[in-house]
């Protein structure tokens, strides 16, 4: 297996030269570029294809025992500094190099279908490839420096991604917002990997854990030192995985093409975060307090996420604030020192996350035969109800996820959750309670979810519900989804009626196979690849562990295993998930309790979750607000004081030039007399004193 290793570098490279090609044919020969459409979506596909096998290949071969492979090479030497470059392919690695590829080709399969009628189609399929090549390259970086690199063009192809409509406000604007925002995670990623090397001289990541540690403890450098380094370099995860505080960009991110929704923030760009915690468990495992960090950002993300999308009505913006709380759950496992459960939730995530994205960019698509393309219409799940009968596969699919999402056996979600949160209940009660309790919102609001837009009736062609949505639009406020002014579900089944619409059909259709394909492989792993982690036989830890810990150690946690222990934390999260299962139903399913009433109740904490516990508002007034108000104070100095200094020294010199110049007449007695009224002057002067 020797030779896979030594081409291992193709990888990247394969994307990375498709999306060349391409984009050279885009610059020099646009039209007959754009004209090979499906030549180019073939070619580029094909390249992704070809990476996902040698991925494979590396992967059962990692799988097999074969021990982690390292190429570097030097890139850059001045005295003692040297850097390298190359990559490596261990455990963590492989497994990402296939989640990573098997995800993108789905994706890109996926985008055929759904960007059919996109004049942009083939610069569609080039970003996609770049992303996919800049992720890979990332996965495979050895050292900090290499992954830094690629965490900036990763944060590139986002910002391409996100405002590939640029030409629509909302999405300059949502790439605009997640630009800026991950600039301030990458500067404090930046800091503390510069930081990192001025204390250990290297940018390796195990010999900087090693090299800290023992700084640490024969006190060259303090604790508070080591921790602030640390937490600096958390920053970058921060932003990239959309924890709390630099949380708030996931969502406008939706504004992108939903490929992109299910390439970048369920399975890649947002684990890239996850990812880079794990590559630096060596120098966070030795470092409490930053473990303390990580673990209660992580547990108070969840919960964040899980309550702002208890109330969102647009479908992909639902599922955005769901990845935002999941990945809370894995950067909460990484903190708590859960290496393996973290990074198994992140396997099963990106598998159950992807097809829902993808499952909901299939509903917007039937969506918009009946709606026209308007984001306000076709992405609410106010105006959906009963797509199940027209669109059966993206039902089914989309009900999996649901199922693994909300942590219920035997699927993917369960096992991942599960060992999350058991984990969590060792090492700190508090962690478990909130985890547990988001547990339980997940599973309401992704029922809630799946009611609006799959039972019931359809809403799609009911004017009143049109007009409301556009009111709420226009005016920024939030309507209470069926609450009081709004019209019951239960009273449109027969309110059709007749008028005009712009739109292809009266009824959504079910998404071409080119769609309906990659729901169905998605599917599969949703469902059994969790069978892989399970606590009576954790395959998964076995494969993937921490650094630091030996196959010793995990023979030895294997044997610890509590079969009473483990049915009451999974009786338990999956009773909180009934729980909010049957709470769903109740009110968006039977309608036994009306959702509205309820929200006309508590309206602060209903606006509070449908404000997004007004972040954005806040951001905008301290930082939006509050730069322009800096700009315009600065502007104001530069002007008075600046330029004021600068036009002062020229009219003094204008003033005395013109002045000068009259005593400059060519007149020898004039010159004579103003020596001789000088000297006067200074013995005058000098009699006075």
């Amino acid at each position: 297996m020797e030779p896979i290793y030594q081409y291992a570098w193709l990888i990247p490279v394969l994307p990375l030269l498709g999306a060349m090609l391409v984009g050279l044919g885009l610059i020099s020969y646009n039209k007959t570029t754009n004209n090979l459409r499906q030549a180019t979506a073939v070619f580029l596909v094909s390249s992704v294809g070809a990476a996902m096998v040698l991925s494979f290949a590396l992967l059962w071969s990692q799988i097999q025992g074969h021990e982690p492979y390292t190429y570097s090479l030097e890139w850059a030497a001045a005295g003692n500094f040297h850097l390298t470059m190359g990559y490596t392919i261990d455990h963590l690695s492989a497994l990402m190099l296939a989640i990573v590829t098997t995800v993108a080709l789905l994706v890109m399969i996926y985008t055929d279908g759904y960007m059919a009628h996109d004049p942009g189609y083939v610069r569609f399929y080039t970003y996609l490839s770049l992303f996919s090549s800049s992720m890979l390259g990332l996965v495979i970086s050895p050292n900090l420096v290499q992954v830094y690199i690629f965490w900036e063009l990763v944060g590139m192809c986002s910002y391409l991604l996100i405002g590939f409509w640029f030409d629509r406000k909302p999405a300059a604007d949502a790439c605009q917002k997640a630009f800026v925002t991950n600039r301030v995670g990458d500067f404090g990623l930046l800091l503390g990997m510069l930081g990192l090397y001025w204390a250990t001289d290297s940018f390796d990541f195990q010999i900087m854990g090693d090299r800290l540690q023992d700084l640490v403890q024969s006190g060259a450098i303090g604790a508070g030192v080591a921790a602030l380094l640390a937490v600096l370099v958390f920053l970058g995860p921060v932003a990239k995985s959309a924890q709390f505080p630099l949380h708030v960009w996931l969502p406008d991110a939706m504004e992108g093409p939903t490929p992109i929704s299910a390439l970048i923030h369920a399975a890649t760009m947002v684990a890239a975060g996850v990812f880079l915690i794990a590559r630096m468990y060596p120098v966070f495992e030795h470092i409490p307090s930053a473990m303390t960090v990580i673990a209660w950002t992580g547990c108070f993300t969840a919960f964040l996420g899980a309550t702002i999308a208890l109330t969102q009505t647009d479908i992909k913006k639902g599922l955005a604030y769901s990845t935002m709380s999941q990945l809370g759950y894995m950067v909460m496992a990484m903190g708590i020192g859960a290496y393996s459960a973290g990074l198994f939730h992140l396997m099963t995530h990106a598998y159950f996350k992807a097809m829902l994205f993808l499952g909901s960019g299939s509903v917007i698509h039937g969506m918009e035969e009946v709606v026209g393309h308007d984001p306000t219409l076709a992405q609410d799940m106010r105006l959906m109800g009963g797509l199940r009968k027209f669109m059966p596969i993206t039902a089914a699919t989309f009900a999996i996820g649901t199922l693994a999402i909300c942590g219920i056996p035997p699927f993917a979600g369960f096992w991942s959750k599960d060992e999350i949160l058991g984990a969590a209940f060792e090492a700190n009660p508090a962690l478990w309670g909130v985890g547990w309790l988001t547990a339980g919102m997940t599973a309401f609001y992704m029922f809630r979810m799946y009611f609006l837009t799959f039972e019931g009736p359809f809403r799609g062609n009911d004017t009143e519900i049109r007009h409301q949505l556009k009111s709420e639009a226009e005016a920024g406020e939030p309507i209470l989804a069926f609450g009081p002014g709004a019209m019951d579900p239960r009273e449109l089944e027969a309110s059709h009626d007749d008028h005009s619409h712009d739109h292809h059909s009266e009824y959504p259709h079910e998404s071409p196979l080119a769609m309906t394909f990659p729901l169905m492989a998605l599917a599969v792993p949703s469902v059994l690849i969790g069978l892989v982690g399970t606590p009576f036989a954790n395959y998964f830890e076995a494969f993937i562990h921490p650094p630091s810990e030996s196959m010793l150690e995990i023979a030895e946690h294997a044997e610890e295993f509590n079969l009473t222990e483990f049915l009451v934390m999974g009786g338990s999260s999956v009773g909180i998930a009934l729980l909010g299962i049957t709470l769903a139903s109740l009110m968006y399913l039977s309608r036994k309790i009306d959702p509205g009433a309820i929200a006309s109740q508590i309206k602060p904490l209903y606006l509070l979750s449908r404000k997004k516990w007004y972040f954005d508002e806040i951001y905008n007034s301290l930082f939006v607000v509050g730069s322009r108000r800096l700009a315009r104070q600065v502007m104001e100095v530069d002007y008075r004081v600046v330029d004021g200094a600068v036009n002062l020294t020229g009219l003094i010199t204008v003033i005395s030039g013109e002045g000068l110049k009259y005593f400059e007449n060519g007149r020898a007695q004039f010159y004579a007399l103003i020596v001789f009224v000088a000297v006067l002057g200074l013995v005058i002067l000098s009699g006075v004193t």
